[in-house]
This record gives structure tokens, C-alpha cells and sequence, in this order.
């Protein structure tokens, strides 16, 4: 016999959620082979068995929080169908009245199935424990999702005929009338945090609450870097099988800015300034979760190509849930890019311990004074939130500037790799 424990992933992780259980009690088991899937505050890991068996026992179901240590799952040596003989050893039992087997046989409804059809169905934490409560097959939810993954609103909505409006409550005399949306209405859905989201509302609250933040913008016309991704794209390609982004422009440029102004590649560590002598680049990547922010390391030493490689592998890494936690630590700087969502301009909130991050945001076509005339051109606005209690206003402003001339002059980019 084995027993399955959660495993020690850093320092700073205690504990972790079940996303899903892989195997079934009663499904053969592989040495080595990935059966359960544990949220963590940063990433999502794929606990395994060291021996070979038979799946016997789940200890902790989905939507769980397990510590560190605790055992999750039991293995013991077989070749599967491990609780048939359990079934066989009911049946020859001591017959009892018939009054007293019934509760037995309604016993198991609660850990109802979540998929019967044998198809594994892709559904959040939540969602799989509400179904197990309510004996529901996810299976046969039709989910709102268009990528059709089941969401706990989708199984509290299965089945159940639709709401009466809800009631006023009567007040009592003239007093005013007093509304009490109900639990079981439609006025409310009420879906548990998840442990990402929780640890990242606590993160930003702590950064906004430990740091002198503050934003400074600015706008870049985007002509000439447009023009020579379009005069360069297909033989990019050709090239490097990837396509040339704004991201590795961005990228040299912050570092191009780093360079000149290396407060703000720095961080505060209780009454010292740690100056970082390395460029790794956080690249903020939205996934269904929440915000993560993988690190492109060593950014200053790699080409265009090598860094729109990076990007692309950490940010299918990060929506696939495969990110790993040395390719979310320490990171120097940070950017966050969002005109991917339409945004116009915004304040982004830093990133852990670091001094400042850089907001890119939609590119517009508007009318701006070219040498004396007025043109429609594409333009960004572009903010750095940084960390004033290191970071003075001439730095700030000096480096935004600088960022902003490097993506004007593109070829000034080469000139600072």
C-alpha cells in the first residue's frame, strides 16, 4: 500500500486546493502517472503516484483545501476494479427488514457521479462540489460558457424550473419596505473565490497598502514600428517560425530604460535599496483564473525572436495551468498589456516587491500636431505605476520618456541591445 501526499512545491506554500481527481477509486495506476490536480496560491500542480496499483481510496474530494504533507488518496497493489469485491461482500449479508436497507441504498446518492458518460466533462472546483451535493451528472448540464466549461451557476440552474420574482418582504406599519434576495432566487449567484483569486486580491491589497504608488503617463505614436512590423513580418516569420509582436519591442525598450534608470529596476528590502543588476521581465498573461506573471529571464541578452518565443511558451504554459513556480519568481520589472481588452488607459497595480510596471493599452487612430499640422495617427497611451519612496518623479518621467523615443525610432532598439 502507498499513500498519495501533497507534496512540498516552495517555501511559501502550505497548502492547495483539489481542481480534479484524474483517477477513479477503482482505476488502475501507473508508477508515475498524474492523478490529481492541487490549486496552489500560484500554480496548479500535478501530483503523481510513486507506485503502481490500484486506486482504492480518495480521502480529500474536489474543491478541498488539503495541507502540505496530508494524505489525499491511497494505492495499493492490484490490476483495478478494486471495489467490486467490496459490492460482493454486501450482498451475502444478514438479510434485514426491508425498512432498514433503504436508508443504505440511498446512502451513496450525495457522492453522486459527476460524469457517467465516461467523457470527461471541464468544470470549475465549485461547480464539481455543488454537483456532487445535489447528485447532478455534469455530463448532462448544458453549460452557458461558449467553451464549454460548467460553472456553479450552471449547476444551481440544472433542472430547476424558473423563479418565482421574489418577494417584498411586508413591512410592518409604514415602515420602509425591506428587500431580502433569497439564497435559492436568481437575484444573487453566490460562487466561492478561488484559492488563485484570493491570493491575488491579498497581493494587491498588500502592495497598495505598502507602497507610496504612483501613476505617470504618457502616449507613443505608434507610425514608424507599425510600418516596419508590416516591412518585416513575412521574412520574420520565415525566419523564426513566430510572428514579430509588439511585446518584443516593448521589451527592449523597458530594458533600453532600465538601463538608463536603475532605480527602477530596483526594490526595497527593509531600509536597504536592492539596485538589480538583471533584466528579467514579468509578462502579465490573463488566464480564466485570474492575472499570473511568468518572467522572461535574462531579457536584455536575447533578440526579438528568442523573446516572442518566451512569451509565446509561458503564455500557453499559463492558460494550460502548466506554469511552474521558477518561471513565475523573481522578476525585476513588469509589463501589462491592456489594449489586448480594449482598455484606453489605465493604473496598473506593481507587482509584488518590484519598484514599477509598465501599462501598454489599445493603439487609436487620432488627430495629433505633426510638425506644425494635424494627422491621424495610431497612438498608445502608456502609464508606469512605480514606487515613489525610491522612485522620484524626474526618474519616472525620464524613463516613460525613454521608452516612449525607443518605440517612436525603432532602430534606436538595435542600437541599445
Amino acid at each position: 500500500m502507498a499513500e498519495i501526499k501533497v507534496p512540498e512545491l516552495a517555501e511559501s506554500i502550505t497548502e492547495g486546493t483539489i481542481a480534479q481527481w484524474v483517477k477513479k477509486v477503482g482505476d488502475r495506476v501507473e508508477k508515475g502517472e498524474f492523478i490529481v490536480e492541487l490549486e496552489t496560491d500560484k500554480v496548479n500542480a500535478e501530483i503523481i503516484s510513486e507506485e503502481a496499483g490500484v486506486l482504492t481510496q480518495i480521502l480529500a474530494e474536489e474543491g478541498d483545501t488539503v495541507l502540505v504533507g496530508q494524505v489525499i488518496a491511497v494505492v495499493e497493489a492490484g490490476e483495478g476494479a478494486a471495489p467490486a469485491p467490496a459490492a460482493k461482500e454486501e450482498a451475502p449479508a444478514p438479510a434485514a427488514p426491508a425498512k432498514e436497507e433503504a436508508p443504505k441504498a440511498a446512502a451513496p446518492a450525495p457522492v453522486a457521479v459527476e460524469e457517467t458518460s465516461g467523457e470527461r466533462v471541464i468544470a470549475s472546483p465549485a461547480a464539481r462540489k455543488l454537483a456532487r451535493e445535489k447528485g447532478i451528472d455534469l455530463a448532462a448540464i448544458s453549460p452557458v460558457d461558449p467553451q464549454g466549461r460548467v460553472r456553479v451557476q450552471d449547476v444551481a440552474a440544472h433542472g430547476t424550473a424558473p423563479a418565482a420574482p421574489a418577494q417584498a418582504a411586508a413591512p410592518a406599519g409604514n415602515g420602509p419596505m425591506i428587500f431580502t434576495p433569497a439564497a435559492d432566487t436568481d437575484r444573487v449567484t453566490v460562487e466561492k473565490m478561488s484559492r488563485r483569486r484570493q491570493t491575488i486580491a491579498k497581493r494587491l491589497l498588500e502592495v497598495k497598502q505598502s507602497t507610496a504608488m504612483l501613476t505617470t503617463f504618457n502616449e507613443i505614436d505608434m507610425t514608424n514600428i507599425m510600418a516596419l512590423r508590416k516591412r518585416k513580418q513575412e521574412q520574420f516569420v520565415k525566419a523564426n517560425d513566430i510572428k514579430l509582436g509588439f511585446m518584443s519591442f516593448f521589451t527592449k525598450a523597458v530594458v533600453a530604460a532600465l538601463k538608463k534608470y536603475p532605480y527602477v529596476n530596483a526594490q526595497i528590502n527593509g531600509d536597504e535599496i536592492h539596485l538589480n543588476n538583471f533584466f528579467d521581465i514579468g509578462i502579465a498573461v490573463s488566464t480564466e483564473e485570474g492575472l499570473v506573471v511568468p518572467v522572461v529571464r535574462d531579457a536584455n541578452a536575447k533578440n526579438f525572436a528568442e523573446i516572442e518565443k518566451n512569451i509565446a511558451e509561458l503564455a500557453g504554459k499559463a492558460r494550460d495551468k502548466k506554469l511552474g513556480l521558477n518561471d513565475m519568481a523573481g522578476g525585476s520589472f513588469t509589463i501589462t498589456n491592456g489594449g489586448v481588452f480594449g482598455s484606453l488607459m489605465s493604473t496598473p497595480i506593481m507587482n509584488g516587491t518590484q519598484a514599477g510596471i509598465l501599462g501598454m493599452h489599445s493603439i487609436v487612430n487620432r488627430p495629433v500636431a505633426v510638425n506644425g499640422e494635424v494627422q491621424i495617427r495610431p497612438m498608445m497611451y502608456v502609464a508606469l505605476s512605480y514606487d515613489h519612496r525610491i522612485i522620484d518623479g524626474k526618474d519616472s518621467v525620464g524613463f516613460l520618456k525613454t521608452v516612449k523615443e525607443m518605440i517612436e525610432n525603432p532602430e534606436d532598439l538595435l542600437l541599445n541591445s
